[in-house]
């Protein structure tokens, strides 16, 4: 059963003994920020999706719920196959406490008022780095011709949803792709402006493409869709994830080990090439695969000696995502480095226990800090606040010296799948209690 992981004890506490380097070779999963909205997608269509190189984590696990709930059948065929048939949905009004464990729970809505002309959305869940607001949506929805009431969740309704010019306040992914489910079986043209590009947000194109709806412009920030009456079923692969596979290619530079990543899309790590060889990071791309060997971390400078600046951003800019990967890894390379978080107000408030470790950062407001290094970091106890600052955490406990422990796991797991077998195959020691 899909819900079984989504049972395990918040209590569950990763042990790594650190300062072992790693080797070997790990497979990227599929991408979780695509796996959601694609999944959510299924609902435009009465007839079968087979998805493959689905990520088993908690977030996707509860997408799978929040479908069978409404009426489809969704079910696990495989360690990371899903089968959706969504002909004979029950209700439009999603489960509230499903809801409240995920954010992506929202991307239903887009869906379930194309299809029907109804949907009322609690409120979403998700991770606090910092406000995440939902006007994006709203406004596209009116745009489209949809009429929205807002009382302890958003009751949207519509006699047919129209195609429009929208040009987004911001360019937000989960907006992006709301507009997008809505407008493909929205009547005429939908032009989507300012629209997110993200990699993530272009598999959720492709994947609509190949059940018949028509969208040009994937890849860039102007999209323009044709409404189409229906969608057909059909079958997809889930994308790889370029934020894990960041994540293990930083992981395999601290820990001074030689890692290769299979199962990588090169295009998707273009845009951070530069941000990532600036950290020091240097690998090397053959096909599909990226190896990371033993080397000397060291900040790159920019010209004339000045300390240089990682600013996050909407892509191709560096993703907020990644942020916190940067950040441990600048701690164990020669130099300083300005990290800039311009997205969210609350991401870089998990530096306090890489101080706590050894780290030299000054947080010098909610969005910019200054990281100098090398640090020789200690073992701690942690506890994780968010996915991606849970992972930094790890990375930084195996890299430290001594015995590091790391609390509500479970939060991790939302986003990395089987992470300590995945990390103990390249020869961690990390033990899950």
């Amino acid at each position: 059963m899909a819900g079984t992981a989504l049972r395990t004890p918040t209590l569950e506490t990763f042990v790594i003994e650190g300062g072992a380097p790693l080797h070997g070779r790990v497979t990227a999963a599929g991408n979780k920020n695509a796996a959601l909205p694609i999944l959510a997608a299924c609902a435009l269509t009465g007839e079968k999706v087979e998805l493959t190189n689905v990520p088993r984590i908690r977030d996707v696990e509860t997408m799978v719920e929040l479908l069978a709930d409404l009426g489809a059948e969704a079910e696990w065929t495989g360690p990371n196959e899903v089968r959706v048939v969504a002909a004979d949905l029950t209700k439009t009004a999603p489960d509230e406490d499903l809801s409240n464990r995920i954010r992506a729970s929202f991307l239903l809505a887009g869906p379930l008022l194309a299809r029907f002309g109804t949907a009322d959305m609690p409120l979403p869940g998700g991770d606090v780095i910092g406000r995440r607001r939902l006007d994006t949506h709203i406004h596209a929805f009116n745009g489209l011709g949809a009429t929205i009431e807002s009382n302890h969740g958003y009751h949207m309704r519509t006699s047919g949803l129209r195609g429009a010019e929208l040009f987004l306040d911001e360019a937000s992914v989960m907006g992006t792709e709301n507009a997008v489910m809505a407008a493909v079986l929205a009547e005429g043209t939908t032009v989507i402006g300012n629209a997110a590009c993200e990699p993530h947000v272009q598999d959720l194109c492709r994947f609509l493409v190949s059940l018949g709806a028509q969208i040009e412009g994937i890849g860039s920030n102007v999209l323009r869709i044709e409404g189409v009456r229906e969608l057909r079923g059909g079958s997809h692969r889930i994308c790889p994830d370029h934020i894990e596979i960041v994540s293990f290619m930083g992981l395999a530079a601290i820990t001074e080990g030689e890692v290769w990543i299979d199962g990588v899309a090169p295009d998707d790590l273009r845009p951070m090439d530069h941000h990532l060889r600036r950290l020091g990071i240097a690998y090397e791309v053959d096909g599909t695969s990226v190896f990371v060997g033993k080397q000397a971390l060291r900040i790159q400078d920019d010209i004339g000696g000045a300390i240089p600046k990682l600013d996050t951003g909407t892509w191709p800019q560096f993703p907020a995502d990644c942020l916190s990967i940067a950040v441990v890894v600048a701690t164990q390379a020669k130099g300083a480095l300005l990290v800039f978080e311009k997205m969210f107000e609350s991401r870089l408030f998990f530096v306090d226990k890489l101080i706590d470790m050894g780290a030299r950062i000054i947080l010098c407001d909610p969005h910019r800090a200054v990281i100098t290094g090398p640090a020789d970091l200690r073992g701690q106890r942690m506890s994780s606040p968010d996915i991606r600052a849970g992972m930094a955490m790890l990375i930084a406990g195996l890299a430290a010296e001594g015995t590091s422990t790391i609390g509500s796991v479970g939060v991790i797991d939302r986003g990395y799948e089987r992470i300590d077998e995945r990390l103990r195959s390249l020869g961690a020691n990390i033990e899950r209690v």
